[in-house]
């Protein structure tokens, strides 16, 4: 054994370090680089004294461990320390070292009773701590996968074989899926999707969270959204100085924040139907391709992405029209219209459809803004792992810099279409000169206005994205631990 008997107990008082990793192993240091040398020259099969991706993939895949090429381009950014597309030895031995440390510190995180090994209700309550809740039956499916001598509790040296080539940072919840990778290719032709799979005890509050953090953003960034809406509906040249005198003139200051309520009101709903229907259409696209949840690709979660925007913007959209309304109609006797005075009028004088108009150009652009924004993210953040951050995962910060450049992007891109959509909104359809369809909107505006036409407002909109990014993001933050989601 790597540590003498005597010296154990005052080893236990000092922070972990790669002697307590041996000592939980009953290795020594002589035996565990054996250990090392020998599962690198196992992946190592061509016998050329280093790893590339292709090696990484068939070696994982002859160890049975689940493994796509995302997962083992992964490991490969793990390991591969000078970024030259290949892992030699010390780089190997460097991510081993680093790995070993990190799953005996988790390990000793949920070994409460510190006896050495993990028992089932310590699993079941980091899980539970962390925010996934699971039967009886799955605990012990998960304890059965991992615990190979079958005495009913993990060992060190059990954890550490489960999980010491998984690319990904040791938290609960990561474990947790790559549990559910594992299980998903041992049950064979019965393949099922174990219980439990993203039923997160703590939904409820993370939707709280989000919710608190939009309505928080949407009413800081009010007067910006105002300023855009009445530029998108101008047919002659538009500036924001003398948009921004007009608004102030008809309200003051609560002028600028005409509509928010109605914008703040219809976070929840939407959040909560662009969450459900995001899991059940995640669910149904699996299924389909009989994989799991969590992987069902960039196209899948785009498809999920894309089409639950559109069901929950569809269901709140009549919401989103009244909106439009009240910011762009002006002013009777110094009075601003009541919301539902507003809602009725519409509703006897145009009918109930006119509370749909322009949704057909919105749910064009959510498709290729969804798409744009995941692409440019992706590349973003890879660009920042490559040139930045020599192979490290962004940060929060970093990431929420490359959320908020890909968002202004996808925006910019499918902006015409939000000007078509907003020029609809705001149209009485009753109105002699009003807009038949969609086509209309886009010939007149392209024939009297040009090309500029549909990008009036862009600015304001632009402005809006970066305060709306970080209040969103510092909001949620707080709120995550005001509810001790952290």
């Amino acid at each position: 054994m790597g540590v003498k008997p005597m010296a154990e107990k005052e080893l236990r008082k000092r922070p972990a370090s790669m002697d307590h990793v041996l000592l939980a192993l009953r290795e020594t240091k002589e035996e565990r680089e054996l250990r090392i040398r020998r599962l690198f020259n196992f992946l190592d099969a061509r016998n050329v004294g280093y790893l590339d991706n292709s090696q990484i993939e068939s070696g994982l895949s002859e160890l049975h461990v689940p493994n796509d090429r995302k997962y083992s381009k992964d490991l490969l950014k793990v390991c591969d320390s000078n970024r030259d597309g290949r892992v030699d030895y010390q780089e190997f031995m460097k991510y081993m070292d680093d790995k070993e440390l990190e799953l005996y510190r988790i390990f000793q995180a949920i070994d409460v009773e510190h006896n050495g090994c993990i028992l089932p209700e310590e699993l079941s309550y980091a899980l539970t701590k962390a925010g996934i809740k699971i039967n009886d039956k799955v605990l012990a499916r998960f304890v059965d996968q991992v615990d190979k001598d079958n005495n009913g509790i993990i060992s060190f040296e059990e954890w550490r074989d489960f999980l010491l080539l998984d690319p990904h940072e040791a938290t609960m919840e990561n474990i947790y899926h790559h549990w559910e990778r594992v299980c998903l290719v041992d049950i064979g032709e019965h393949t099922v999707i174990p219980e439990g799979i993203s039923k997160h005890v703590n939904a409820s509050k993370y939707l709280i969270a989000g919710g608190v953090a939009g309505a928080t953003s949407r009413t800081a960034t009010a007067p910006i959204d105002r300023l855009k809406v009445v530029m998108q509906v101008q047919t002659t040249r538009a500036h924001i100085k003398p948009e921004i005198k007009r608004i102030w003139r008809e309200g003051h200051f609560s002028g600028f924040f005409r509509g928010n309520g109605l914008n703040v009101l219809k976070v929840a709903p939407e959040s909560a139907i662009r969450f459900y229907t995001y899991e059940v259409l995640k669910n149904l696209i699996a299924n389909a391709k009989g994989q799991e949840k969590g992987d069902i690709g960039t196209t899948g979660h785009l498809i999920a992405g894309g089409l639950a925007g559109a069901v929950a913007q569809t269901t709140v959209y009549p919401m989103d029209l009244v909106k439009t309304r009240l910011q762009t109609s002006g002013c009777e006797g110094g009075k601003v219209p009541r919301v539902g005075m507003l809602a009725k009028e519409i509703l006897v004088q145009e009918g109930p459809r006119a509370f749909y108009r322009g949704l057909v150009p919105s749910l064009m652009g959510m498709i290729p803004y969804a798409g744009i924004e995941l692409a440019a993210y992706e590349t973003f953040k890879d660009m920042s792992r490559t040139h930045l951050l020599n192979n490290d995962e962004p940060g929060p910060l970093l990431q929420l810099c490359c959320g908020t450049v890909s968002g202004a992007l996808g925006a910019s891109c499918v902006y015409p279409l939000q000007v078509i959509r907003t020029r609809m909104q705001a149209q009485h359809s009753k109105a002699g000169a009003g807009y038949p369809g969609m086509s209309d909107v886009f010939w007149r505006t392209l024939r009297n206005e040009g090309l500029s036409g549909f990008y009036k407002g862009i600015f304001p909109n632009l402005l809006k994205v970066v305060p709306s990014a970080s209040i969103t993001y510092l909001v949620y933050e707080t709120m995550k631990k005001s509810l001790d989601l952290n």
